[in-house]
């Protein structure tokens, strides 16, 4: 937990107009901890309260970062005790491939920017890496927690849920693509009386087992105005060129 004078410098050296990058650079703090300090001057984001446990609930934030959290924790996340049950402390951990470290990255800082007082850990596995964090708190932040795996059971977003993901359904479709999904080149073969050809497009497919997660994408695609249909019975399809890239502003190949 940063100290009042930490906080004060950074808020000073962004007023003196350097920027967040710079400011996270000579102060030591992360950059979203540095952005949440700035954008919510009146209260103080180092604090281990959770928003859906105070006396008037409210939406975690900043809403953009959990948005991009759901995503990731409903394709290849999962909520699980930490060591003695009694203690009440849940680990939220995300599997990301080695392949992608860019998306290490994204995913260590959604989660310091969501639980700010929270440890970020990134834990070497075969093929990939677990990036975790434990709290008491993660199943109020995602209550689609439950037992047994997540196909297997209903997967509804609450109201505050739907309200952010209705705000912000780029961060979570990025989350979801990061995840489960693929971005990359279809190739068509055609027999011509010349010979073959081979017809290339770039497309975007998300696999999910869950029927409930596979809606949740189409619906915030549909919010974000791509077109998609479903490519099989579990995997849907963004392949139009003009859906593609309109998605390709809000994820992108992964790096």
């Amino acid at each position: 937990m940063y100290d009042l004078a930490v906080r004060d410098r950074a808020l000073r050296l962004l007023a003196s107009g350097l920027s967040l990058s710079e400011a996270s650079r000579q102060t030591g703090v992360h950059r979203s901890t540095v952005r949440a300090w700035r954008d919510r001057p009146g209260r103080s984001p180092m604090t281990g309260t959770c928003p859906r446990c105070t006396e008037v609930p409210h939406a975690p934030e900043p809403p953009d970062a959990y948005a991009y959290l759901l995503g990731l924790y409903l394709g290849d996340g999962c909520i699980c005790w930490v060591g003695d049950q009694a203690k009440q402390v849940w680990a939220l951990r995300i599997a990301c491939a080695d392949r992608w470290p860019g998306l290490v990255q994204e995913c260590v800082e959604a989660l310091q920017a969501v639980r700010p007082t929270n440890k970020v850990r990134v834990i070497q596995k075969r093929g990939c890496k677990d990036v975790n964090s434990y709290s008491k708190h993660w199943p109020h932040l995602f209550p689609q927690h439950g037992p047994g795996r997540k196909h297997n059971r209903a997967i509804v977003l609450h109201d505050w849920q739907r309200e952010i993901v209705t705000a912000h359904p780029g961060p979570l479709v990025r989350g979801l693509m990061h995840s489960d999904g693929y971005r990359g080149l279809n190739r068509v073969r055609h027999d011509l009386s010349g010979g073959i050809r081979w017809y290339e497009y770039p497309r975007y497919l998300f696999k999910n087992e869950s029927s409930d997660i596979l809606a949740l994408c189409g619906e915030a695609l549909d919010l974000l105005g791509v077109a998609w249909r479903f490519n099989k019975r579990n995997e849907l399809s963004v392949a139009r060129r003009e859906a593609v890239a309109l998605l390709d502003r809000y994820v992108g190949p992964k790096y």
